[in-house]
């Protein structure tokens, strides 16, 4: 009797051991399968906050079938309690190995608010903007200038939240000095940098920061970007170019940066002024001859006097030889490239198309043509 009753019991053993194995099968496919989400969320995470909590938020977005199988999950490997505080993208479809791998790897959230310091060519101020999950674009929510001092309460409330984001980004062409004096005046760094970095030395660039963070260790990361970025296209040079250091490649990078703003034109703009710099030819370029009354110090906001082309200044490439003494903005990447991996082209002029572009010339009579033209167009724009 008792060895039938043992034998039954090892039985019911066995088949419990296999339905649990079954189980432990299931669930793992579960928890690695596509999930339920139809549209992708923005999931945020409290500074704290439980893994209940969070598998329950999963599961009220429909994000996840079961937040008791997502808890088990995460315990199950130990990733449990390695929750990280933010905001996260989770795209449509994704299984619950997935959304575990996102809230606990930590680093940058990848949605949510964010709050942009912009710092263009003429202007600079605030943006904040809000990730669309359904569309992974930004929605702009408010905007603000740079000159503001009493900050709205929408502005307040959003850059108060523990998971908001902040951003620099500063455009191509942009000078220094305008870059410090938008970072000096932004109301969530701190510290103080003495003096604008100088000309050329900064990378356009998007830079995320934290509240609080410090404004000389920012432009000291925006001019290390920057080296590194010359450093390595000066190596990566093609032969021949009338460039004797790498400093003079970031100055003919920076008027070209300047004189286009078209990206399929920068390695033939650049071609001009280095064709210009073997024959030799002066360079004749009015954004250093700009930037020789400004100091890039604003903008001039209006055409350039006869009288201004005519004084001889240090930059005024219409009256010296070679180049000017420093850059005249910040160039970006593709610049300094353009500028050193040149377009192999016969042309020494450009004038403006009417385009948006320009129209090049390799003689003084093709030249003209060119600018009769854009002088043609002109008058019919002024109509």
């Amino acid at each position: 009797m008792w060895k039938h009753i043992a034998a039954n019991a090892l039985t019911l053993l066995i088949v419990a051991m296999v339905l649990m194995a079954g189980v432990v099968t299931l669930g793992q496919r579960a928890f690695v399968a596509a999930g339920p989400l139809e549209q992708a969320i923005c999931l945020r995470i409290e500074r704290g906050a439980s893994l209940r909590a969070v598998a329950a938020s999963l599961a009220e977005q429909g994000a996840v079938a079961s937040p008791a199988l997502f808890r088990l999950g995460a315990q199950y490997d130990g990733r449990d309690g390695q929750l990280r505080f933010g905001a996260y993208l989770v795209p449509a479809g994704a299984s619950m190995d997935q959304i575990l791998d996102l809230v606990t790897q930590g680093g940058a959230s990848t949605c949510g608010t964010e709050v942009v310091l912009r710092i263009g060519v003429t202007q600079a101020g605030y943006l904040v903007r809000e990730l669309d999950p359904a569309t992974s674009r930004f929605v702009e929510t408010l905007t603000l200038p740079l000159d503001t001092t009493e900050f709205p309460a929408a502005y307040q409330s959003v850059a108060a939240q523990a998971d908001t984001r902040f951003r620099i980004t500063v455009a191509e062409g942009a000078t220094s000095w305008q870059v410090w004096t938008a970072l000096e005046q932004a109301e969530f760094l701190t510290g103080s940098a003495a003096a604008a970095p100088p000309e050329g030395s900064l990378s356009p660039d998007s830079y995320e920061v934290r509240r609080g963070a410090d404004r000389g260790e920012l432009l000291a990361e925006m001019a290390a970007r920057q080296a590194a970025i010359l450093a390595a296209a000066w190596e990566a040079r093609v032969p021949g170019l009338p460039l004797a250091s790498p400093e003079e490649a970031l100055i003919l990078a920076s008027i070209v940066e300047k004189e286009t703003g078209v990206a399929d034109e920068r390695r033939v703009v650049a071609a001009v002024f280095l064709n210009r710099l073997r024959v030799p030819m002066r360079l004749q370029t009015d954004p250093t001859v700009i930037y020789g009354i400004t100091r890039g110090q604003g903008v001039l906001g209006r055409g350039l006097r006869r009288s201004e082309l005519n004084a001889p200044t240090p930059y005024n490439t219409y009256q010296i030889d070679g180049l000017p003494p420093t850059p005249i903005a910040n160039p970006g990447r593709a610049s300094i490239e353009a500028v050193l991996n040149p377009e192999t082209s016969p042309y020494l002029y450009f004038v403006a198309d009417g385009s948006g572009g320009h129209a090049f010339a390799a003689t003084l009579a093709e030249h003209n043509a060119n600018v009769a033209r854009w002088r043609q167009i002109e008058a019919q724009q002024g109509n």
